[in-house]
């Protein structure tokens, strides 16, 4: 029988709800190869390990569900879903279509002015040194794209989608700091020139090699891999 006590690492997750601990956690030992594909996920063991009762684990496994990473079995419990490559690429080409989207949009919409704006944050994000300064940065950077766009629309869209990369993605993913850096580079060319269509072809071709580095992170981490007990769910 599995020890869980002695494989669950300890988080600082103490500023976000019982629910989103427990999201961000599953999925990081997921990452972390701790849980893998078809493993019965230790639901006590979790809410032992960050402190809090069964019913915010319930809360998280079951919107996990809803992300694809976990499939609920009715008296047996949840199990860990399969990753696979198609859909780790079509998850940044979603997010290329939908920033290249707000790019036209807000270049259409604002002009001149999006690109005096974006500069600063830009220049920043070329000297930032430490990943957590440029996490941030980035985050502000595309943010400020996506309010420019103004499209409410787009925004709610965005906030239903979730990332496979569980904490800093600088600090996980090698090379991502280089894409990103080109890639806002180019992205604020494009706007100074006010070309939309350069702009949203830029962020598209900035995501998709985002996508490219985290595939190629997963296939080294052998998070594609079928594991034996990966028909445990369906057994």
């Amino acid at each position: 029988m599995t020890d869980w006590s002695e494989l669950l690492p300890g988080h600082d997750l103490s500023r976000m709800s019982s629910g989103e601990q427990v999201r961000l956690y599953v999925r990081r030992l997921i990452f972390d190869g701790v849980l893998r594909q078809g493993q019965r996920v230790p639901q006590d063991a979790i809410a032992q390990a960050l402190g809090v009762s069964r019913i915010p684990v319930r809360e998280a496994l079951i919107a996990l569900e809803r992300e694809g990473w976990m499939t609920i079995v009715p008296h047996r419990g949840a199990f860990v879903n399969a990753l696979d490559e198609s859909s780790v690429r079509d998850l940044y080409e979603l997010y290329g279509l939908f920033y290249g989207f707000a790019v036209r949009r807000a270049v259409e919409r604002q002009g001149s002015d999006l690109a005096a704006r974006l500069a600063p944050i830009q220049r920043e994000i070329t000297d930032a040194e430490g990943a957590g300064d440029l996490q941030e940065l980035t985050m502000r950077f595309h943010r400020l794209v996506v309010d420019a766009a103004q499209s409410p629309r787009l925004r709610s869209m965005l906030k239903q989608m979730t990332g496979v990369v569980p904490g800093n993605f600088f600090e996980l993913v090698p090379g991502a700091e280089g894409v990103e850096r080109r890639g806002t580079a180019a992205i604020l060319r494009a706007i100074k020139k006010g070309d939309p269509e350069r702009a949203e072809q830029e962020y598209a071709k900035m995501l998709r090699n985002q996508g490219d580095l985290v595939v190629k992170l997963f296939r080294g981490r052998g998070m594609f891999d079928q594991a034996p007990e990966a028909t445990a769910a369906s057994r």
